[in-house]
């Protein structure tokens, strides 16, 4: 922990924030061979880049119905019930979102409303690697099945022995998913994008996934395939104020870091003593976490700072625009309103990152490297379309007729104009 920085000046704080700068040489170049094999080559492609980057041979990419019953068999009783509780918070939060389609007579005789559609294919990524995401498999089936997505195909990097995570497969099939394809890295999304043989074309992409799989999602968008979010290494800015524990900080900093070397995280506190305390803890749970060897190479590349008072944390978080925000502060909810840029914010001492990740109901598929500034994270909107609709009466084109002739004349489009006069001209007619 070489970032240790007391009361810094705010012209230093863009360098004192910067994030880890990921290799990308040659990134775009291997990614774009990557689609254009998958485009050409479809399933055998996918095939032979599993056995390159997995080192396994798959012959059929669709998992059978025989590996997830054996699948849902080696999921533990108790693991069922927490992803069960889990499913049904999560369920909650995003139901509650669904729009209601009020009309609005804007003008008499003009009602307006908008209405929502399901996007009809959407492709979800779930990494396998060190630490399979089954939880992300929640946080996006769950708002799909929701909007009323006609096709959910899932894609997820097969095991050494050929397989898919047990808990991959237990919470796919519990979410209703039955397309599920041992398909990993930037050649699941090259397949996503185009289709192949197995795997439909999809209309959006989601999911996290590493350097590859993030350059991948932005070339898919060059194909016109839409994609959830600009996505990156895992983060989180703690605020703490001398009502904070120590040791709940500490752990939610390390919470992030095991995520991988590249991920970072941010510790702010406006009271030394906690600032004293929190170090000592970070170090004293290190030694104890199974991937400690991650968290410290993350840690080398995050910042601990002394700061003067909450106001001033605050402007440096809304500077940083973290992925997850948590608030270790008095009242916590009395700072909500100044915090203008966060992916998901967590409100005092006993709400742990941890909880948003898994199941208190908020979706973790969160913007990151300051894109929190301009994007949402995941939520039921992301899976459908808005449609705005007009119905206009005689008594509607009367009332803002003249409007539009004045308007669309000052812009020289006279043929906008005349599909308004030839209206108006009818009425008066009494046509």
């Amino acid at each position: 922990m070489k970032n240790i920085i007391k009361y810094p000046a705010q012209n230093t704080w863009e360098t004192l924030l910067q994030r880890p700068v990921l290799e990308k040489t040659n990134l775009r170049n291997t990614v774009q061979e990557i689609f254009i094999e998958v485009r050409n080559e479809g399933d055998s492609a996918l095939k032979k880049f599993s056995e390159k980057f997995d080192r396994v041979n798959i012959d059929n990419l669709l998992v059978a119905k025989e590996e997830i019953e054996l699948a849902i068999n080696q999921v533990s009783p108790e693991l069922k019930e927490a992803v069960s509780q889990a499913k049904e918070n999560i369920y909650q939060f995003h139901f509650a979102q669904k729009e209601k389609s009020d009309e609005i007579e804007t003008t008499e005789g003009v009602v307006c409303w908008r209405e929502s559609r399901a996007i009809e294919k959407v492709g979800l990524y779930i990494p396998g690697g060190t630490a399979p995401l089954f939880s992300t498999v929640l946080m996006l089936a769950i708002p799909a099945q929701i909007a009323g997505c006609k096709e959910i195909i899932l894609c997820t990097p097969p095991q050494n022995d050929g397989s898919v995570n047990p808990a991959i497969l237990y919470t796919a099939n519990l979410c209703g998913i039955s397309k599920i394809f041992k398909v990993g890295g930037a050649q699941a999304i090259a397949a996503l994008t185009f289709g192949t043989e197995s795997i439909s074309k999809a209309d959006k992409i989601f999911g996290p996934g590493n350097q590859y799989v993030t350059q991948a999602k932005q070339l898919a968008m060059e194909y016109n395939v839409a994609i959830d979010l600009p996505a990156g290494p895992s983060e989180v800015l703690v605020i703490a104020d001398q009502t904070a524990n120590p040791e709940f900080c500490a752990a939610d900093l390390l919470s992030q870091a095991e995520h991988g070397t590249d991920s970072q995280v941010i510790f702010i506190a406006t009271d030394e003593t906690v600032f004293n305390e929190t170090l000592k803890e970070i170090k004293k749970q290190l030694s104890d976490l199974p991937r400690n060897e991650i968290a410290k190479s993350a840690l080398e590349k995050s910042s601990f700072i002394l700061m003067e008072n909450l106001d001033k944390s605050i402007e440096m978080s809304n500077f940083y625009a973290p992925e997850h925000l948590i608030l270790a502060v008095d009242n916590p909810r009395n700072s909500v309103s100044k915090i203008t840029s966060a992916g998901s914010v967590f409100l005092g001492n006993y709400t742990p990152e941890s909880a948003g990740d898994y199941a208190s109901g908020t979706n973790h598929t969160l913007p990151t490297n300051g894109f929190a500034r301009n994007y949402s994270g995941v939520s039921l909107d992301s899976f459908v379309k808005k449609i705005t609709i007009q119905e206009i009466s005689k008594t509607g084109i009367q009332n803002i007729g003249k409007t539009i002739e004045i308007m669309a004349a000052a812009e020289g489009l006279m043929a906008h104009k005349n599909a308004v006069s030839l209206r108006l001209k009818s009425l008066e007619n009494g046509i």
